[in-house]
């Protein structure tokens, strides 16, 4: 195997000659093997990467920092990225000590030996061009990844909300569906007043649609960057007007409006604006995790449960019982949402654990967040395809639990009052009886007539004031 040789300040090593990541990258490799998963995996944060680096060398080439040459050889390299292309050659570990230095490092040495090639010259002579002096330059760690971090996170938002539309949408096309299936609520799991399906499906999509909105609010906060901050924020090693060219180049590659923050020594050791996306990440975890529960509880028996509707059959559920099925979809759901719960918390002590001019936790926010948004987005999907969309409703069952309930004297209170009413509702729940026996039959209270508009399915659906 060939190899070429490469150094840094701890020595030399050999570095096989077929990959584009050199010494730094190499070191970096064998120091943290934590996840398993590389840097590569997350393909919006190599490209986030490539629109960094290409607004960095356009900005250093507008202020004479970099000539004509080695701008283009770093353009190409960028492209590369931004192209998808040389994934493989990500594989710093997604979380790593350092700050990020392994994966800013990962990213020069890739789009330096990249330039390399484009311009004739080997992988290795840096002479030409050089991951710190020329695709690092006038930048720090500590603003090109939290900018890269900043784009990737936006653009991984802006598909997890198109996700997140797609499950409300198919909760509403639900309650459209089951706008006529009258069925009883619940509070405390206990018989309440009457509403429909329909009702019921379109508050789930309700709720989603009111996450959506804060999560589209939450996600405006990633347009701040601090690129150009340098080190610590005070612009060490860049030239005057370096930053507000190089974020106004960023903004056109990437499409994404971002600004500079005004304040840039704030900005590159404040985590702020992760916490709350994340906090409004496990929100909408939560409302989800609930919303399937429901599901598990409404679609429970079906011989001795609620059994109001059927979930699509996945799977066999048991190994002992025959012809048990599970409400597996729904579970694998409510397990994902415990995971971005979890994170929370991750992220929230990591950003607490900042010190002075800079937060060296970022990796592990990058991590919690990245993978949050991926697995909840993919169990998401899961909930659309595999569960929501073939969701049927036991109609007449639901009808019959609620001509059947006690909880339907709550309609009678407007005409004969509590304590009537409840006088009632204990003689049903003391005999067996249903209200309308009682109320019509027996004790001849209202007219059949009345009963009929009282428990009409449209005044159940939309109760009217009736007193008398």
């Amino acid at each position: 195997m060939n190899t070429r040789k490469e150094h840094d300040f701890l020595g030399e090593l050999d570095i096989p000659d077929h990959l584009y990541y050199g010494i730094q990258t190499y070191r970096a490799k064998e120091n943290f093997n934590i996840t398993g998963i590389p840097i590569s995996k997350e393909i919006r944060f190599i490209k986030a990467l490539g629109y960094v680096k290409k607004a960095a060398a356009l900005a250093n080439r507008d202020c004479g920092v970099l000539d004509d040459k080695v701008t283009e050889a770093i353009c190409y390299g960028c492209d590369q990225l931004i192209a998808g292309n040389y994934q493989d050659q990500f594989v710093s570990d997604l979380i790593q000590g350092g700050a990020g230095t392994s994966c800013n490092m990962n990213a020069n040495e890739v789009i330096a030996n990249l330039g390399l090639e484009y311009l004739g010259y080997k992988k290795g002579d840096y002479d030409h061009v050089h991951p710190n002096n020329h695709v690092n330059c006038s930048q720090s760690t500590n603003d090109a990844y939290p900018t890269a971090f900043r784009i990737a996170l936006f653009m991984k938002m802006t598909d997890f909300i198109k996700i997140l539309e797609n499950l409300e949408i198919a909760f509403r096309t639900k309650g459209k569906e089951f706008a006529k299936v009258l069925k009883m609520g619940r509070t405390q799991l206990q018989d309440a007043v009457p509403m429909t399906l329909g009702q019921e499906f379109n508050a789930f999509a309700t709720t989603i649609g009111e996450d959506i909105a804060r999560l589209k609010e939450a996600q405006q906060l990633v347009l701040e960057v601090n690129m150009g901050a340098t080190a610590i924020g005070t612009r060490v090693n860049a030239p005057d007007g370096y930053a507000e060219k190089c974020v106004e180049y960023l903004a056109k590659e990437s499409g994404i409006p971002v600004s500079l923050a005004p304040d840039l020594i704030e900005a590159t050791g404040d985590t702020g604006a992760y916490v709350q996306i994340m906090g409004t990440l496990k929100r909408n975890a939560i409302k989800i995790s609930k919303i399937c529960n429901d599901l598990r509880l409404l679609s429970s028996g079906p011989r001795t449960g609620f059994n109001e509707i059927n979930l699509p059959a996945r799977q066999p559920g048991s190994s002992i019982m025959p012809g048990k099925v599970n409400p597996v979809i729904p579970e694998v759901v409510n397990q994902s949402c415990y995971y971005v719960i979890g994170q929370d918390l991750t992220v929230t002590m990591a950003a607490e654990a900042g010190q002075l001019q800079l937060n060296v936790m970022e990796p592990i926010i990058a991590f919690s967040l990245f993978t949050s948004l991926e697995y909840l987005g993919n169990a998401i999907i899961s909930l659309i395809d595999k569960c929501v969309v073939g969701i049927t409703a036991n109609e007449e069952h639901c009808k019959d639990m609620v001509m059947n309930s006690i909880g339907i004297v709550t309609q009678l209170n407007p005409m004969l009052g509590y304590e009537l009413s409840a006088s009632i509702a204990g003689e049903a729940l003391k005999t067996g009886k249903s209200v309308h026996q009682i109320v019509v039959l027996e004790r001849k209270i209202i007219s059949q007539e009345k009963w009929d508009e009282i428990y009409s399915i449209e005044n159940l659906i939309n109760p009217k004031f009736i007193n008398k």
